[in-house]
């Protein structure tokens, strides 16, 4: 999952075309088994998983498109930090939908994670706004993806591991087209490197990253994958270093440092 933001920042391509590329080439690759699961329910699935399962794809949808477009116009780990507040969230959405009670830990989380966030914009707001600009975008991405979380959580109790995948990544790949349409993006004409990237992040990412995520949670508490899964934006920052040459600030360290403390809180008193 980590070489998702390496994948976009690389391509030679608008962030919204890798993405398109990203969800369409998944989809191929989980016909067939959809189809293999599709037999095993006898070809009747219930219809508001479906459509929960659409509704979770149309929102990861804008979560890639923002997020996507946060990398190429700044760097690759900055987007892919702010875009992992996510569980805040999911957090108020579990309260304000779900009238769940949060666990003060919640909130001491959350004003860590945000405080940081705060730190991080403001101090390239006059320095390198790009910066600024893909946090932003980062951060309306974790919105999106959290309704997705809090759409698949429900969904998933409705169709299985692959049935929620495929649909809710069509739909995706649907809406993305869209927006390459609406924005103007061309869908061809890019260099051998470039569709080797997109094949790259449908099979790798889309495909065997979520199904594996997704597969680690029918034997692994959420405890385990929720925390283990902030080593993502750090795994990006380092691969990102490697290969792209991108180089932050001690400040920017720092700060996102503060961030992933503030969200592992959130995850910790919710989950605990």
């Amino acid at each position: 999952m980590s070489f998702a933001a390496i994948f976009i920042k690389a391509a030679h391509a608008p962030g919204i075309v890798t993405a398109f590329y990203r969800m369409a080439i998944a989809s191929m690759f989980l016909i067939v088994p959809f189809f293999i699961s599709l037999k095993r329910a006898g070809y009747v699935l219930p219809k508001r998983g479906i459509l929960l399962a659409i509704l979770g794809g149309i929102c990861f949808g804008c979560d890639m498109s923002l997020w996507s477009t946060g990398v190429v116009y700044s760097n690759a780990t900055i987007p892919t930090l702010t875009a992992n507040l996510a569980p805040l969230w999911v957090g108020f959405g579990s309260v304000l939908i779900f009238r769940q009670r949060l666990k003060i830990g919640f909130w001491i989380g959350l004003a860590i994670a945000l405080g940081g966030m705060f730190l991080l914009i403001q101090r390239n707001i006059s320095g390198d706004p790009t910066i600024s600009i893909g946090a932003l975008l980062g951060v309306g991405a974790g919105i999106f993806y959290g309704i997705f979380y809090l759409l698949s959580e429900r969904g998933r109790k409705l169709l299985d591991t692959i049935q929620f995948l495929f649909i809710s990544t069509v739909s995706s790949a649907v809406l993305l087209c869209l927006f390459i349409i609406l924005f103007g993006f061309e869908f061809t004409g890019y260099d051998k490197y470039t569709y080797f990237l997109f094949f790259g992040i449908g099979l790798g990412v889309q495909v065997c990253g979520w199904y594996l995520i997704n597969y680690s949670q029918g034997f692994l508490p959420a405890t385990t994958v929720s925390p283990t899964l902030l080593g993502q934006p750090v795994i990006t920052f380092f691969l990102a270093a490697l290969i792209l040459n991108e180089h932050l600030s001690l400040w920017h360290i720092t700060c996102g440092l503060i961030v992933v403390i503030g969200i592992y809180l959130v995850h910790y008193s919710r989950n605990k």
